[in-house]
């Protein structure tokens, strides 16, 4: 009797201080601190990471420099400048540190001794520095970045080659082959090189010269070179063949650091090969490969080349999972990485000899994460739904988890992140869904709440349990807010993630139905108070919705594609439509069979478009042809077209009005009246007038 009162006292505890808590507004999204790249010292005691803030205010962000003890003491701001640090690296001795900034421009690199209170800026190249390597013997920089093929290491040559394409009587983007332009830039006759900077002599020498990107671009950055142990070479990924649009093959490459010797490593596979890293010891490079040519959703396997005999052993043949980050143990015998698993991105360890495969983490998402030197500790940086960015500390000797960083402890005592629960629905083909369901501020199970459901993008992705502003700002408006991993998703083995391709509006949509029927079927979901949204293949599941059903009230369609034969004579990445639409529109009736804009006759839902004018990735003239179409049938329709953005609106500058925008929405068609957010209050004065 004594416990159960216990219980219930504990209960009703903390039921009152949740109700303590404020509801999640847009502005709690930029009162959070989110920490990355973290780096263990050689001496394994002292941790290196950046922690990013945003003002909302003035629309502005900041990212420095810390240092603190690996227990979590002694916390240290080295940088505290108005300009952003990033990349931040131990020299070997522990007692510096090198990152890139902005501070004199184009980002460069800089150096700090601990025991000092201001940086020396170390490159001076007039195009940048992009990801950048030290070498082991500390006197040479491996850096990449984009250069005139003609021009190569020649700086005052690829300077007058920017001022006069920049400042020219004539502004004009010319080409003569594809991928002309990717993501958000014109590539204006630039691409990717890695240089080597010589710090005793002030000198630059390109070691991958030529008109291909060397490494070649991997969205959300990688390991696009390294330098071996010995410091005498660099290996690095590109892609040569001719058909840069279409194709997915890139090579390894080693060169040495006087520039001979190039020699390609992996050309068997004509597949994706990339990420390279070599082992501590020297005796292999490990990388991540794909096994299917002209298919960027194939699965990221682990693999070896042993640098002796040139074989290649792939490590990870049998997890079906994508390899994601990874790096190698200082002893070289294992490799610790993170991979895609059923809405989490844990820590797995592989041995290398005998390849068999442990996971070290709990289910969670981790972003970057480092082993210390003495091989006790891993310190991981993750977050859930409703636990921001933090750094946790595994011991290796038993895999207990502490965290070990408060950043946005404050904040959570005072306002209510809400937890994503899970139920699994079964799907297409007898398949689970795995379904995430956010419920509202001040839950009462005995109420009825309108409902969000959210589609990802990708399509090949997947939603993890991991906090993001959706799942937070609408929640604390009063929505239910569901989000599941349909066909097409990572996570839940290749073949599942394979089911999308070629059958677009098919299982998929299917998946999305029948989850909706059982989110219908909760008793506090009210199923004629149901909206959607969606980004990228997200925005096009919208614009399929909106005529291939009726069940929501309202729609919102991100970056969606609306018209995939227009679509494909303006994307870039052309392996991406080629491979799952099944050629081109002149030979694959899917364009016209899968395409949003075949069905016009049956629109009807109100529908919220945003867009940026250069996503050159699903060009914005796909949201001016829908929303024209809509404008034209008398169906209520909204439209954003961010000037400066790209595929992904600037997170403190464009996103406010986003979020914003969604609430005035959803409250119009599922609340029956005024958005609770004032956007007169919020955002017009710093977004319409100061912009």
């Amino acid at each position: 009797m004594k416990k159960n009162l216990l219980l219930i006292l504990i209960l009703s505890f903390s039921i009152h201080l949740i109700a303590q808590k404020k509801a999640f507004t847009i502005a709690d999204i930029y009162k959070l601190k989110n920490v990355g790249s973290i780096s263990v010292s050689p001496d394994s005691k002292k941790l290196l990471f950046t922690l990013s803030e945003s003002k909302l205010e003035d629309g502005s962000s900041n990212s420095d420099i810390y240092i603190m003890d690996a227990d979590g003491n002694n916390l240290k701001n080295i940088t505290n400048t108005p300009k952003s640090e990033a990349n931040p690296v131990w020299d070997n001795d522990g007692k510096s540190v090198y990152f890139t900034s902005s501070q004199s421009g184009e980002n460069q690199v800089y150096k700090l001794n601990l025991d000092s209170v201001k940086p020396w800026q170390i490159t001076k190249f007039s195009m940048g520095v992009d990801d950048y390597k030290l070498s082991p013997n500390k006197k040479t920089i491996a850096f990449s970045t984009d250069v005139y093929p003609e021009c190569g290491a020649d700086d005052r040559c690829n300077k007058l080659n920017s001022d006069a394409s920049e400042n020219g009587p004539v502004q004009a983007n010319m080409a003569d082959e594809l991928l002309f332009r990717h993501w958000n830039a014109y590539s204006g006759g630039k691409v990717s090189h890695v240089l080597l900077y010589d710090l005793e002599f002030d000198k630059y020498t390109d070691l991958t010269p030529g008109k291909y990107n060397s490494p070649t671009f991997e969205l959300g950055g990688g390991e696009g070179f390294n330098y071996s142990p010995d410091g005498k070479e660099i290996c690095y990924f590109s892609k040569r063949d001719k058909d840069q649009a279409s194709s997915t093959n890139s090579d390894l490459f080693t060169v040495s650091v006087n520039g001979e010797n190039e020699k390609n490593l992996t050309e068997k596979n004509k597949s994706w090969d990339g990420s390279p890293i070599y082992s501590p010891d020297g005796k292999y490079i490990a990388y991540r490969l794909q096994l299917v040519p002209r298919f960027e959703a194939d699965r990221f396997r682990l693999a070896v080349y042993d640098r002796n005999s040139g074989e290649t052993k792939i490590l990870t043949e049998d997890f079906d999972y994508w390899v994601d980050d990874y790096k190698w143990s200082p002893d070289s015998k294992s490799i610790l990485f993170t991979a895609d698993v059923k809405g989490y991105m844990p820590l797995y360890k592989i041995d290398i000899a005998s390849q068999k495969i442990e996971k070290l983490s709990p289910d969670v998402t981790i972003g970057s994460f480092d082993i210390s030197p003495d091989q006790k500790f891993i310190y991981y940086i993750s977050r859930l739904t409703d636990k921001p960015t933090e750094i946790y500390k595994l011991d290796l000797s038993d895999n207990s988890v502490k965290k070990i960083s408060s950043f946005n402890d404050k904040l959570l005592s005072e306002v209510d992140f809400r937890p994503a629960e899970q139920m699994w629905v079964e799907g297409a083909d007898g398949k689970k869904v795995h379904v995430f369901i956010v419920k509202p501020h001040d839950f009462d199970p005995n109420k009825k709440y309108p409902l969000i459901l959210n589609v990802h993008g990708g399509p090949q992705s997947q939603w993890a349990d991991a906090l993001r502003g959706d799942w937070q700002v609408y929640p604390g408006a009063g929505y239910i807010v569901a989000f599941c991993n349909p066909h097409g998703s990572t996570g839940y083995g290749q073949s599942y993630t394979d089911a999308i391709s070629g059958d677009w509006g098919g299982k998929v949509f299917k998946d999305l139905m029948l989850v909706t029927d059982a989110l219908e079927k909760l008793p506090y979901v009210d199923k004629d108070r149901m909206g959607a949204m969606g980004w990228s293949f997200g925005g096009y599941m919208m614009n399929w919705f909106q005529g291939n059903t009726k069940r929501f009230k309202c729609l919102a369609s991100m970056m969606g594609i609306y018209n995939l034969e227009s679509m494909y004579g303006s994307t870039e990445e052309l392996w991406f439509v080629e491979w799952d639409l099944k050629g081109q529109p002149w030979n694959s009736d899917l364009y016209k069979k899968w395409s949003p804009s075949s069905y016009v006759k049956n629109f009807s839902t109100p529908t919220l478009i945003v867009t940026g004018e250069k996503d050159y990735r699903v060009p914005y003239t796909q949201s001016l042809e829908y929303f024209t179409t809509l404008q034209k049938l008398g169906i209520d329709s909204k439209i954003i077209i961010f000037k400066n953005d790209c595929h992904w609106p600037s997170a403190v500058k464009s996103m406010p009005l986003y979020y914003n925008a969604h609430l005035e929405w959803f409250h119009k068609y599922l609340n029956g009246g005024e958005a609770p957010y004032d956007s007169d209050k919020l955002i017009k004065n710093r977004i319409f007038e100061k912009k």
